[in-house]
């Protein structure tokens, strides 16, 4: 937990999670589950399967590359059912924040516009495209339409962990 929260932290504060706290992160997890006896071939698929989940929407640019890697770190502490679970509960949380955010912002309208065109592009085309490209140009724009999946990330797994869900 100490780690995650580490990691909200540093993406709250930076914008970024850096790639040694990340790689550290990693190496404790696989030690620990080691030294608790988990398969090692477990680990590797707790950690492959964060990576192939999310990668996605890495890709489409919907998720930032740290919060893949977080969850990657977070699949080398536990088995698949467990980061399945966190995954799980960090979107639906991630849901609500985002959802609290397009009311304080005021900005769904222009959101939901946004995201229908997107996706009409996308069918038009079949192609693929990074989303919310233009509005990486306007920080402060890119700053309203946008949540540190980090957070939900520990709020799921400290509710997974503490046996709430």
């Amino acid at each position: 937990m100490l780690l995650l929260l580490l990691a909200a932290l540093a993406d709250l504060k930076t914008d970024r999670i850096p790639n040694g706290f990340v790689l550290l992160g990693m190496v404790t997890g696989i030690l620990g589950s080691l030294r608790e006896g988990i398969a090692p071939y477990r680990v590797a698929v707790s950690v492959a399967a964060a990576f192939l989940l999310l990668y996605p929407l890495f890709k489409i640019g919907a998720m930032g590359a740290g919060d893949v890697k977080v969850l990657m770190m977070t699949g080398s502490f536990v088995g698949i059912k467990e980061l399945l679970m966190i995954t799980l509960l960090s979107f639906v949380i991630g849901a609500a924040a985002s959802l609290g955010k397009l009311l304080s912002e005021h900005n769904g309208k222009e959101r939901a516009r946004y995201f229908v065109s997107y996706l009409s592009e996308v069918a038009r085309t079949g192609q693929w495209k990074l989303y919310g490209e233009h509005t990486r140009e306007d920080y402060e724009r890119y700053c309203r339409n946008k949540i540190h999946f980090t957070v939900p990330i520990l709020f799921g797994a400290a509710l997974r962990i503490g046996g709430i869900f």
